[in-house]
């Protein structure tokens, strides 16, 4: 990296995501980045984190923040129906932005921070929080791998995660949670959710099973939906869809370069069994490549990729490749440091993330017949 300046962050939303996963490795990335600020709406809950992680100033206003004289990059984990706003105020103030995805829950909305982006002051920027696709495992082994498929037959992409309080009570991290929020922070979650469904399903009524198939997709599928279009593209169709809450799948048509196509199966889901079974399978004529990602909640966990290839005697060959133990968070904020500091593309864009949002829909209509 051309450049050891620190840059100031300010977090915006200290639950979960920030004390186990972000807090832990920008205190690690501290010749890169320093915490000046930190806000929560629980003041319990801001008051821990701004000790634990020996954050100058706290605040449970999150333009306190975004205003603060020394951030530069503005961190946004907060729930999802707060992002657009919170980025938005972001931009206008010259900030640049890192949203935790999901990004959005709906179509205009992602728009409206594309929107904001192209006339931010400063020509302030947003990094999108998807981290498996900055796994070293994932960039350098699965890719390789891949490319040297002649063209792909099918495809499988699970995510299938247990309950996550099962690997935070393990990680070390030792997460307060406290539920000491405003009255008011509820009712006005709930009316920035009402809008974005209204967004995410137009003229239809809002029923508890879209909702419950717009956040999931915004939550677990956004990972996998993700990493599915970097691996494979854009889907050509959305052939199938079932909704079983706590399951949900999908069946898709993708394209290789030499015209034929494949079949893709989607499928996610959360029951109460902690194993957490992510992972993409790829298959060829006489090569399977496989990528398996462990729970994010603890760090270090290897990103395997495993080869399963007829070799040239005729035999079945396995192999086992891991390109590095740095977990997919520490990388990702390292490629978003060089993105905000020294200037370099950023690779998970808002109008990259807009693509997520486009699946999404695909999907919501195939699903409703409309």
């Amino acid at each position: 990296m051309s450049s050891s300046r620190q840059l100031g962050v300010g977090i915006i939303g200290a639950g979960e995501v920030f004390q186990v996963c972000h807090g832990p490795c920008l205190l690690l990335l501290s010749h890169l980045f320093k915490i000046e600020s930190i806000c929560d709406l629980s003041p319990t809950t801001v008051d821990h984190c701004a000790t634990k992680f020996f954050v100058p100033h706290k605040t449970t206003t999150p333009q306190d923040v975004i205003e603060h004289p020394k951030v530069s990059v503005v961190f946004i984990l907060t729930s999802d129906d707060s992002h657009v706003p919170l980025a938005i105020a972001s931009l206008q103030a010259g900030k640049n932005v890192f949203i935790e995805k999901p990004v959005s829950l709906s179509l205009p909305s992602v728009q409206s921070i594309i929107d904001a982006e192209t006339k931010a002051a400063g020509n302030a920027r947003v990094f999108v929080g998807y981290m498996r696709r900055y796994a070293p495992s994932y960039l350098n082994a699965f890719k390789r791998e891949i490319a040297t498929l002649p063209k792909i037959l099918y495809a499988r992409v699970r995510d299938f995660s247990g309950p996550n309080a099962q690997f935070v009570d393990q990680s070390g991290t030792f997460q307060v949670k406290n539920a000491d929020y405003p009255v008011s922070s509820t009712e006005e979650r709930n009316k920035r959710l009402d809008a974005l469904f209204k967004e995410a399903f137009p003229n239809q009524e809002i029923t508890e099973e879209k909702k419950k198939y717009c956040r999931f997709l915004g939550s677990l599928g956004s990972h996998d939906i993700s990493l599915m279009r970097e691996t494979l593209g854009f889907p050509e169709s959305v052939d199938g869809v079932s909704a079983n809450d706590p399951f949900y799948s999908a069946i898709m048509t993708f394209r290789n370069q030499d015209g034929s196509t494949y079949s893709t199966t989607y499928e996610s889901g959360i029951d109460r069994v902690p194993i957490f079974d992510a992972h993409i399978t790829v298959y060829g004529d006489t090569k399977r490549v496989t990528i398996k990602y462990d729970s994010p909640y603890v760090k270090g966990l290897p990103i395997y990729v495993e080869v399963e290839e007829v070799n040239e005697q005729g035999e079945i060959q396995r192999r086992n490749v891991l390109s590095s133990y740095e977990d997919a968070y520490t990388a990702e904020l390292q490629v978003m440091y060089d993105a905000f500091a020294n200037g370099k593309d950023i690779k998970t864009t808002a109008e990259d993330a807009k693509k997520d949002l486009q699946i999404y829909d695909m999907m919501y209509k195939k699903w409703g017949g409309n």
